[in-house]
């Protein structure tokens, strides 16, 4: 590999921090030229002078050259993994081209954010569409948030997923909560501080705030919170089966049929399917009348005579199957959200 060791420095991110006495931190890679002390330097979205540099031993060191790992301050922003860093001959030509890239970032998150707005997540929601968990997101360093950003974005499926509004590096503040108050989304504090003033505006505005030390643990609740946002299969548990010998009408309560359990047993709080020369013809009936002889039962036994009466529907003929069962709500996860029981 070459390198032009004469001329400004330009070079790699590799990571990037908020340090406490320091302010915004970046750790790059020189790539060509060299980088002092005091030199003018854009990283991305931020821009600065360089107060101190120090090498991957941490040692203070006041220029370098190529492929020199050096830890940098001096800039106003976190810049991001993987943006490039070059030295300018003045502060104000440092501060146009970050003001470009801010820019450019604005006009990219105003984009994406027209796509969804409050009105048409609550129609999606209300046609059944795609549900989203709405994140508020802030870490320790700028690998980790990209990671976790990354690993919850991946998250979901067709009908539920999330969808990170901000993300960031350093402590949870005023307005990272007013965000998610205002959008109904709850905060993810990665390593970083909550203080007790903008905890108390979180209770204030009954925004969840959560704190994390491990990424497995971020993913692992959030897989949950999305399971909880699948609609539940439904299953039928079968009781039994009544086939109908006689239709009789009898005074004020209508149409009674004259069945005899061929299977299993029919129970009274159940539900009651009516199939026809094997079409169904009506679904999920309760059972408005269950009586054996004269009296009123809370199930038949198989090969038992009973006088069965659905509510709400009278169109019953003899030679109809009566299918009494109870239908079950089985909580669903990701894994097992793309089988459709039908």
């Amino acid at each position: 590999l070459k390198a032009d060791f004469g001329g400004a420095a330009r070079g790699t991110v590799v990571e990037a921090e908020m340090q406490e006495g320091r302010g915004p931190v970046a750790r790059v890679v020189v790539q060509d030229g060299r980088i002092k002390v005091t030199d003018f330097i854009v990283i991305g979205r931020a821009f600065g002078r360089v107060r101190d540099m120090t090498d991957d031993k941490g040692n203070t060191t006041r220029e370098a050259g190529p492929a020199t790992p050096l830890e940098i301050s001096g800039i106003d922003k976190v810049p991001d993994a993987g943006d490039h860093f070059y030295v300018t001959g003045s502060l104000q030509k440092a501060q146009q081209v970050a003001q470009q890239v801010r820019e450019t970032e604005r006009h990219l998150q105003l984009v994406q954010g027209s796509k969804v707005t409050l009105e048409n997540i609550a129609d999606q929601i209300t046609a059944g569409d795609m549900k989203e968990l709405l994140v508020v997101l802030k870490g320790d360093v700028q690998g980790s948030v990209e990671t976790i950003r990354t690993s919850l974005e991946k998250l979901g499926n067709s009908e539920v997923g999330v969808r990170v509004l901000h993300s960031g590096v350093g402590g949870v503040t005023e307005s990272d909560v007013l965000l998610a108050d205002a959008s109904d989304a709850i905060v993810i504090a990665f390593h970083v501080s909550v203080p007790s003033a903008v905890r108390d505006i979180a209770e204030q505005h009954s925004v969840d705030v959560r704190q994390y030390k491990i990424i497995y643990e971020v993913t692992e609740e959030v897989t949950k919170a999305l399971e909880g946002m699948l609609e539940p299969d439904l299953k039928e548990e079968l009781f039994g089966e009544a086939e109908v010998k006689e239709i009789f009408k009898i005074g004020k309560l209508g149409m009674v049929a004259g069945c005899i359990v061929a299977e299993g047993v029919i129970k009274r709080d159940a539900e009651i399917r009516v199939e026809r020369e094997g079409v169904v013809v009506t679904d999920r009936r309760q059972l408005e009348s269950l009586k054996r002889h004269k009296d009123d039962a809370k199930e038949v036994q198989i090969g038992t005579e009973c006088g069965i009466r659905l509510k709400g529907f009278d169109d019953i003929k003899p030679g109809d199957r009566l299918v009494c069962f109870k239908t079950i709500e089985v909580k669903r996860t990701l894994e097992s959200s793309s089988v459709t029981v039908e």
